[in-house]
């Protein structure tokens, strides 16, 4: 889910999907979309995509029951990898046993910390599946966080970091105005050796660090908002192998469809954005982005 989400403004009605886009010439991945949060099945979903040239797809839990339908959904679906996690917002509210969480159940459950570790646990086994790619998102968000709900999702941060490692899985990074506390807490624990910041949401500087560190930038619809030069800026001076590009869908729908429902079909627009940013040929930026999220999670491009 979205590192800095707010969407508002909009052409045309808000309710309608935006039309196809024109094919790309050289297929990509969608490094981090939600399909469960999607209308419509997963297969019109994915053969939406697939007629655009959007190939592949990295489906994201958000929570326990968010990421067992990842696993299943990749399990199943060819071009579907999954990546399994807790969301920064999901720990505390396991901690205080809040159900208001992402969570299908509805239910109020017991919390506190054994609720958390059970929590992980869980996400640990689903990391060890053949068919999942990625532990993520996880992180840090702290747009709405105080001090008790910071400390639950530090801890869940470090644990996902130690299971990404230990399972031999990328970390997708969520983060939301938590740079610095991010990048402290992945060089006290030790990055995994593939680590993707989703919905790259820092400047032209941070950019700079995260090269140095390997990490890859994954860019969303947001790169093509008004008010998202800083993001441009860090495009621009990203180094092409680390560079990724995603919807983060339902969310984050690039311009002009800014507000209307997001979805995979829709990455070739932002990746006409990033070529334009970059200064290169479309075809170049999509050779570059299908092959950098095939390392970055490991399978054959």
């Amino acid at each position: 889910m979205p590192s800095n989400a707010g969407q508002s403004g909009s052409q045309g009605d808000k309710k309608a999907a935006p039309p196809l886009p024109a094919p790309l010439r050289v297929p990509v991945a969608d490094s981090h979309t939600h399909l469960d949060m999607q209308s419509g099945t997963v297969e019109e979903g994915l053969a939406k995509a697939a007629s655009v040239g959007v190939t592949r797809v990295v489906q994201v839990g958000c929570d326990v029951d968010g990421s067992r339908w990842a696993a299943e959904i990749a399990r199943t679906h060819e071009s579907v990898h999954a990546a399994v996690a807790l969301h920064p917002n999901e720990a505390p509210r396991i901690v205080h046993g809040d159900p208001d969480g992402w969570s299908r159940q509805g239910a109020r459950r017991p919390g506190g910390q054994a609720a958390l570790d059970e929590a992980l646990a869980e996400i640990d086994r689903l990391a060890a599946l053949p068919h999942v790619r990625g532990v993520g998102e996880t992180g840090l968000d702290y747009f709405r966080t105080g001090p008790e709900g910071k400390e639950a999702q530090e801890r869940s941060f470090r644990a996902h970091i130690e299971i990404a490692k230990r399972r031999g899985r990328a970390l997708v990074i969520h983060d939301r105005e938590a740079h610095a506390d991010v990048l402290r807490v992945l060089k006290e624990e030790g990055a995994p050796e593939r680590t993707v910041f989703h919905c790259y949401s820092g400047d032209a500087e941070m950019a700079g660090i995260c090269a140095r560190e390997g990490y890859f930038m994954s860019f969303a619809g947001n790169v093509t908002f008004k008010n998202a030069q800083h993001l441009r800026d860090a495009l621009a001076v990203a180094p092409l192998e680390l560079v990724l590009v995603e919807t983060d869908a339902p969310f984050l729908t690039p311009a002009p469809y800014r507000g209307r429902p997001n979805a995979p079909y829709l990455v070739p627009v932002t990746v006409r954005a990033m070529a334009a940013v970059r200064g290169i040929d479309e075809d170049v930026l999509a050779t570059a982005l299908n092959a950098n999220t095939a390392r970055a999670f490991g399978y054959e491009a």
